[in-house]
Order: structure tokens, then sequence, then C-alpha cells
């Protein structure tokens, strides 16, 4: 719904609207803007559930309107009562203005707000670091929310390319809140999201190095500090095209493909990646190990390949369960090594033309079984390498 549109709808008749944040933001960037948020001035939870709204927030009044499903958060402000990214009592009321609604936001990019005639209300002069081109705090309570450094570092992998930068006097909040100890009350879940957001943004990268700038990347990412961290940006630039998994889970999987299979785990677990990330990274892992790839680019030649490494390496990404694992790791090879790709998919489809079936046929059974079929494996894959 567009911002006219809303003055001709009867259900928001008489109410203050206003389009705020991001969709605002975005559009004066000349972005493209894919979701609205919409806040109401001088209403009650109970006139917007008479209009069909439907509840949907728990810590504070937030409403969906019945037909678009767009977002309608009544005006509040908001009090520090405890750690971390919840500890905040809210106050939501009639009496809220729209100025103190905004005062409560991030930065001032965020804080711009959009009437229904397309009249912007701007206290923070937002529109002033637009056109600088810097991100800035709004006040002090910035602090009192931790996820908003990982906020911040998440805006920058989005517009680094546009020329942004952080106010030194927001970089200077942010390592503070970092070293207050704030950050480690984040729940998990919450810094992966900020995470898997800024890793599908156009610098990704500037993510990480804006975390480290703050002091804030050794508190959920010990294991990428320092020259781990190098590498793994470097090998985070070497994407394949695959949409077997999703652009920010093939990012994760190269950043962390330098780290031992301990320190993969340790981070899996802190952050509690969900199991289909952490096993993309265990398989890239196996793929680098695989074709002895560096950051110099300098790969084994195709013919170094050796039979029982390639048959191990198929066997841990469960090939003969889960084939589009191994196809997955085939499409980051013709990334990583091209001139070992096509060796590597001959081997995999010579192992896969091995017939249990046949073996069966053969006498074989039970543990003797098992044994002939990866023997006959291991044969059709030394012989498709030397072909």
């Amino acid at each position: 719904m567009t911002v006219k549109e809303i003055s001709s709808d009867p259900r928001l008749a008489g109410l203050k609207v206003y389009r705020v944040g991001g969709a605002v933001r975005d559009e004066l960037l000349g972005w493209p803007v894919y979701d609205n948020d919409w806040v109401v001035v001088g209403a009650t939870p109970d006139a917007m559930r008479k209009r069909g709204f439907k509840p949907v927030g728990r810590d504070f009044p937030v409403f969906l309107h019945p037909e678009s499903a767009e977002e309608y958060a009544l005006a509040r402000t908001e009090r520090k009562s405890g750690h971390g990214y919840a500890g905040f009592e809210v106050h939501a009321s009639p009496d809220v203005s729209l100025e103190e609604d905004l005062l409560r936001r991030d930065l001032t990019i965020n804080a711009i707000a959009q009437g229904t005639e397309g009249e912007l209300t701007d206290p923070f002069n937002g529109q002033g670091d637009i056109e600088r081109r810097v991100l800035r705090h709004i006040s002090a309570a910035f602090s009192e929310d931790p996820l908003r450094v990982l906020r911040t570092a998440r805006f920058m992998a989005r517009y680094a390319s546009l020329g942004f930068t952080i106010a030194p006097e927001t970089l200077a909040l942010m390592r503070k809140v970092s070293q207050s100890g704030e950050l480690e009350h984040l729940a998990a879940e919450r810094v992966w999201v900020e995470t898997e957001k800024a890793l599908g943004e156009p610098s990704p990268e500037v993510y990480f190095t804006t975390l480290e700038r703050c002091d804030a990347l050794n508190v959920w990412w010990p294991e990428l500090v320092g020259e781990a961290l190098v590498k793994g940006l470097a090998a985070m630039a070497q994407v394949p095209d695959s949409d077997m998994f999703s652009l920010a889970h093939w990012r994760h999987a190269q950043l962390v493909s330098s780290l031992t299979a301990d320190q993969r785990d340790a981070l899996s677990e802190r952050l509690k990646l969900p199991n289909a990330v952490a096993q993309l990274a265990r398989h890239t892992a196996l793929t680098y190990s695989l074709i002895n790839h560096s950051l110099t680019n300098q790969t084994l030649p195709a013919d170094a390949l050796e039979g029982p490494s390639v048959l191990r390496w198929l066997e841990r990404l469960d090939g003969w369960r889960k084939p589009e694992q191994v196809e997955a790791q085939l499409a980051l090879v013709k990334v990583l090594a091209p001139e070992q790709v096509g060796p590597l998919e001959n081997a995999w489809q010579a192992a896969r033309e091995v017939s249990p079936q046949a073996l069966i046929a053969e006498g074989y059974q039970g543990e003797a079984l098992g044994e002939a079929l990866r023997e006959r494996r291991g044969q059709a894959v030394a012989s498709a390498l030397t072909k």
C-alpha cells in the first residue's frame, strides 16, 4: 500500500498514519523498497481491533492490516529496564507524538516519517545524513539496545557501495557498548538473524570489518579475529553459482572455511545455527581440504586427486543418500578449482553406477555387502580419475 492509498482506505479514515523507517530511507536513497512499516498516532489498541486490524505484538501494540497484511504500530516510547534486546518497558498511548516515536529509533536516516500527502517529518535531519552518506545515532539511548551495534554494521554492509561511513561519535558509542558486556546478553538467534541478513547484502565483508573496528567481533566470533578473518573474507568472495543454498549461507560457509573443525563447531553452537547452515560449513571445509585450495589460488593439478581421498569426500558428504549435497560441492569446486571439477564429476558418476543389487546377486550380504560396495566404489573412483 502506498501513502496515497492510505488516505482512501476506509479502515484508516480519521487516523494519523505515517510511513516510517526503512521504506522512507530507501526511497530517498533510490534503493528498492520491498516492505512498508506504518506508525499510527493517537489511536488505541481497541480502536485498531474495531477497525478489523489483527494484533500481533506481544511486547508492544502492532497490528496487521486485514487485507495488505502490512504492519501498523501504535506510536510508543521505550525505557531501558534490563539487559539485551528485549530489556525495555514500552509505553504506547494516544498521547505519544510522532516525534517521540521517532526519537526512540536508532539512526537519523531511520527516523524519517512520511505522511499521507507525501510530506516528510524529519526532526533529526536524517535527510542531511543521507546526503552526506553518514550513519549517525539519534541520541545516547542508542547504547541501550546492543542489537543496534549489529544493525549499524549491517547497514554498512548494505550501503558501503554508496559511500556511507559511520559518524566517529557513533562508532565510539558502538565500541563503548561492545566493551560494556551488553552484547553478551543478546539472544543467539537475534545475532544470527542480523548476521544472515548482512551476509546477503552487497558488501558483507564490511559487516565483519565494522564489528572488528568497534570491538564487537571477539564477543560472538572470537574464532574469526585476526588472520582468520582476513582468510575468511577472501574466501567469501568465491561463492559458487548455485541455488541449492542461499547466498548468505554459502558466504557463511566460505567465511569459516579456514577454521578448524572444533572452531566451526564452537561457532555454530554459540550462534545456535540452523543444522543446514552448520552442515554446509562442514561440507565446504571438506571440499577445501580435498582440493588443497589456498587463498593464493594455487591448487593441485587435476591428476593429483587421489582415489581414496575422493571416496572419503563422497562418503562424508553422504552422497549415496543425499546426492544433492555432492552436487552443491561440485558447484563450489567449479569456482575454486575448475580444472578439478571434470575429474570429480566423472568419479562421482562412476561411483553412483556401482549397483548394490548387482553385488547382492553375486551373493554378498550383511557386512560383506557393505565392504564389497565400498571396495567397488573405490575402484570405480580410481579408474575414473585416471582417464
